[in-house]
């Protein structure tokens, strides 16, 4: 036994500012002090708090440090493991109590509101140890599923827990198993999609990097539930450690027969082998996604036939993402009666987001369904920083919409967002304020469709770059009001004829900013203005005289000298040399320069 634990997270996040490094530094400096019989270093997924890492947890005092350096570690292991003195400047300040003792975690704002059944071992165990995931009631319900019951029965506890698909269209899960059950044939596959391609989504690559045995564990089931005996995840290759996990996890699971053949001696025979993508957008859809598995152009297929008649190979398959996966040995374990407490009617369960943007705590947050966008915004996200205000909320990537600040109070489950023009998507939480531009928003999101489009339907490969060039010419100032009542209308005609989700979904963001933001577009076309003042075309910067001092920090920081003025006399910027990169009123110290 060990009287200290160390968890340090090895997330992707972290890993980026050096927690490898600090895991190495670590484990020194504990055996310099010869503690290493007494301390046990654990490398874990994500705790959530992105924005705080590199996160490195102290139990059993339960000391939460957080942007953690190489050179803290030293203090940290003489002071913290060696005296039993906590390092107090280092403290998520949320937890610090006096000088030597914290408050738990859970007590925090970013994690009171939050209820972890996907995330429930991210941060908590080691993921390479399978072990430790057993420790955690790991393949319990794998074992329960196998020795206790009928495939119709784990069918019937998913119909019953109302479980619908995390992936974005939040298809019934247990459904989707009943009808891929019902079709015989001499095989059947159960798959993952762990594309995630959303921009500013990490929600899936984090639990496959805490927590892949939850996921394996998933897949087993379903396989026994519908009749598979193979399983794919079909995984993007920029996910180099959830996929280095992922494979240890396979590995250790066939070696402890909970992969392969007879598992727990019930006959039972299912494995599981990871497929790599290329990062292609339109492969999150699912017919794409099993065309690319055999190894054919990542495109989708017309529907129907369905994939759970047929589907990979041509053969019956069910495919969830995998946080839908990861709620599913507790949902087993637990009951469907459990999981149906939690949430609402319609959306029961919890819902993983990743919370990014103009946001003071960026990060994961797990809450249950109807939470409204208030609590997330404001209490767990710490609401909008540096003295701005909130604007919008982007869900759903660029298949949803963005939900205004009249709206904040709105509960977030799949039918209220559908309701106000926006969807739950995988989990995407973009986060605005007033310096953001709607109609440049809507640009953004179209110009990654349009990147990622396969092609294979007119409406989509044409129709979705129509939409970015009618966008593109009211964010320069040469818009018209005939344009905007264009780019409605081809929004529409994208939605009814474009043969898969990518090109359905396309327009959800130039329609929702136009349902609730027309005044903008209408300033863009008619005033050749940007309210929000981040269209550079329609932006120059001025330096008020008034308030100008003669410092001359501005022209000195200007990359293209673009101001001119003699020290103690106002200064004057060229527009017509200007670029609008903005430094100057980043470096004014008197608020001088203003955009205008």
């Amino acid at each position: 036994m060990f009287r200290s634990n160390v968890l340090v997270c090895g997330g992707t996040g972290c890993t980026s500012s050096n927690s490898e490094q600090i895991i190495d530094k670590l484990n020194e400096e504990i055996k310099a002090q010869g503690l290493d019989k007494e301390v046990n270093v654990i490398r874990t997924g994500c705790f959530g708090l992105c924005a705080l890492g590199p996160i490195m947890v102290v139990y059993p005092e339960g000391a939460f440090y957080s942007r953690v350096t190489v050179e803290d570690v030293p203090e940290i292991v003489s002071e913290h493991l060696l005296k039993g003195r906590i390092v107090t400047r280092l403290l998520y300040q949320e937890t610090v109590v006096d000088d030597n003792t914290t408050k738990s975690l859970n007590e925090t704002k970013f994690y009171a509101k939050q209820m972890r059944i996907a995330l429930r071992n991210c941060g908590v165990i080691n993921p390479e140890l399978i072990d430790e995931y057993i420790a955690q009631d790991g393949y319990a319900a794998l074992g329960k599923v196998l020795t206790e019951m009928t495939p119709q029965q784990v069918i019937q506890t998913m119909l019953d827990s109302g479980l619908r698909g995390r992936g974005g269209a939040g298809f019934p899960t247990g459904l989707k198993w009943k009808f891929a059950a019902a079709n015989p044939a001499d095989q059947k596959y159960a798959c993952c999609n762990a594309d995630e391609g959303d921009p500013g989504a990490f929600m899936d690559r984090s639990v496959l990097e805490g927590d892949p045995h939850s996921v394996l564990e998933a897949m087993a089931i379903a396989g026994y539930a519908i009749g598979a005996t193979q399983g794919y995840i079909y995984i993007r290759a920029e996910y180099p450690i959830a996929v280095k996990r992922l494979q240890i996890a396979i590995d250790q699971a066939r070696e402890y027969g909970l992969l392969g053949k007879n598992i727990f001696d019930s006959g039972f025979d299912f494995d599981i082998d990871i497929r790599l993508g290329a990062g292609a957008f339109v492969c999150g859809e699912e017919t794409a996604l099993m065309t690319s598995i055999e190894g054919k152009r990542g495109e989708p297929r017309v529907r129907p036939p369905f994939p759970a008649l047929k589907g990979l190979f041509g053969k019956p398959t069910v495919l969830n993402n995998v946080e839908t996966y990861a709620n599913i040995p507790q949902i087993i374990l637990k009951g469907a009666d459990w999981f149906r407490s939690i949430g609402t009617e319609k959306s029961p369960g919890t819902k993983v987001f990743a919370l990014g943007g103009k946001i003071t705590n960026t990060g994961l947050v797990e809450v249950p369904m109807g939470t409204t966008l208030r609590e997330v915004v404001e209490d767990i996200g710490g609401g909008v920083p540096d003295g701005h205000t909130f604007k919008a909320a982007q869900t759903g990537g660029p298949s949803g919409g963005c939900i205004p600040a009249s709206l904040i109070d709105t509960p977030i489950d799949y039918d209220n967002l559908i309701a106000i023009g926006s969807m739950m998507g995988s989990g995407g939480l973009i986060v605005m304020d007033e310096t953001t531009c709607m109609v440049d928003i809507a640009k953004f999101f179209l110009e990654f469709t349009v990147d990622e489009s396969c092609g294979k339907c007119t409406p989509c490969r044409v129709g979705t770059k129509r939409l970015l060039e009618i966008l593109d010419k009211i964010t320069r100032g040469n818009g018209t009001l005939e344009d905007i009542d264009k780019l409605e209308e081809l929004c529409y005609y994208i939605k009814e004829n474009s043969l898969c989700g990518l090109g359905q979904t396309a327009p959800n963001p130039v329609l929702s900013t136009l349902k609730y933001y027309r005044d903008e577009y209408e300033a863009h076309v008619t005033e050749h203005r940007c309210p929000a003042g981040a269209c550079k075309a329609l932006t120059n910067f001025h330096i008020e005289a008034a308030k100008c001092k003669g410092c001359t920090l501005c022209a000195r920081n200007c990359p293209v000298g673009a101001i001119s003025g003699k020290v103690k006399e106002a200064h004057v910027i060229d527009t017509e040399k200007c670029i609008k990169c903005g430094v100057c009123m980043e470096k004014c110290k008197f608020n001088a320069v203003v955009k205008k």
